[in-house]
């Protein structure tokens, strides 16, 4: 069975996942854990652990157990106590943290409860925070901070040295496919390959590596950038020809959604630029891989996943 490793964070991941693992691959998750707002945040704060929260998601979903599990793990207080606002799911891993001395196998132990399809890693179990210097030379500090600013970056990096876990190395080496993505490029995605062990791996690994394009530009981290602007800045971590494919949403996105994003999100679709794509080393797959939920447009897990199992068996 192919192994496929995917670098990530955040909700694009989580998607990404949903629809992988119903294909007959190996999967591991590598997750950054450098977010820090909302219940995340603040259960980092008052216990010194890892971000929890993207684990959770990721987690669930891999998880093939009964739907009422899921909504448990996802359930979310509400209210005014101090319980208003955390997710089962976060409060069950911190406890599990506490319990087994590591986020590791706290998530181990949380992956028995749920049956996963495949293997959870947070990238390390050190308490980082990840800071970002913008274009016009201010230093931000925080990915809560970084996603609000709106700010232009030009390059981030770990506040403290993280000590990756030798799990996630030893998984990158051995992988037939590296995917980074879906999720935000600044946020989610560079904090896994700001840590030298992390390329110096992916480059020692004979897998092909696989970027997964989001559809939609986000305001602060890649304001109309096009896609081979992703595959730009991916170099700039990685170095040029490391990444042999970006996958691109090729299906127009109706000029009434797009509105939406431009006023409420200050966002826009991400052009996929043929030409100077073909500057540079790395293939363009472009697919219909869509869909328009809630006025949100999101990567439909099925699609998505039979392309990168399409590129898989080719490659």
């Amino acid at each position: 069975m192919q192994r496929v490793v995917v670098l990530g964070g955040g909700h694009g991941l989580s998607v990404l996942l949903k629809g992988l693992k119903l294909f007959p691959v190996e999967l591991t998750a590598v997750v950054a854990v450098s977010d820090d707002g909302s219940s995340t945040g603040k259960l980092r704060k008052e216990y010194n652990i890892p971000a929890v929260g993207d684990l959770r998601n990721v987690v669930i979903s891999l998880s093939e157990s009964e739907p009422l599990f899921e909504k448990l793990f996802q359930y979310r207080f509400k209210g005014s106590s101090d319980l208003a606002g955390h997710p089962v799911g976060n409060l069950l891993l911190a406890a599990l943290t506490d319990i087994n001395g590591s986020l590791t196998e706290a998530v181990a132990s949380f992956s028995e409860i749920l049956n996963l399809k495949g293997k959870v890693l947070p990238l390390t179990e050190d308490t980082v925070t990840l800071v970002a210097h913008t274009k016009q030379g201010e230093v931000l500090e925080g990915e809560e901070h970084i996603r609000k600013s709106g700010k232009e970056i030009e390059r981030v990096e770990y506040k403290e040295k993280p000590n990756v876990l030798d799990e996630v190395i030893t998984e990158i080496e051995n992988a037939d496919l590296i995917i980074l993505g879906l999720g935000s490029l600044v946020t989610s995605i560079i904090p896994n390959l700001i840590c030298p062990e992390v390329v110096q791996a992916i480059k020692k690994s004979q897998a092909r590596v696989l970027y997964v394009c989001n559809a939609m530009t986000e305001h602060g981290e890649t304001d109309n950038f096009t896609v081979s602007d992703h595959i730009k800045t991916l170099n700039k971590y990685l170095g040029e020809g490391v990444v042999n494919a970006v996958l691109a949403n090729s299906k127009h996105i109706d000029v009434d959604i797009q509105e939406r994003y431009k006023k409420l999100e200050h966002s826009e679709p991400v052009v996929v630029d043929d030409e100077e794509m073909e500057k540079l080393k790395t293939k363009l797959i472009k697919e219909d891989l869509i869909v328009i939920q809630d006025q949100m447009v999101r990567h439909d897990p099925m699609k998505t996943a039979f392309v990168i199992f399409s590129y898989l068996l080719r490659e």
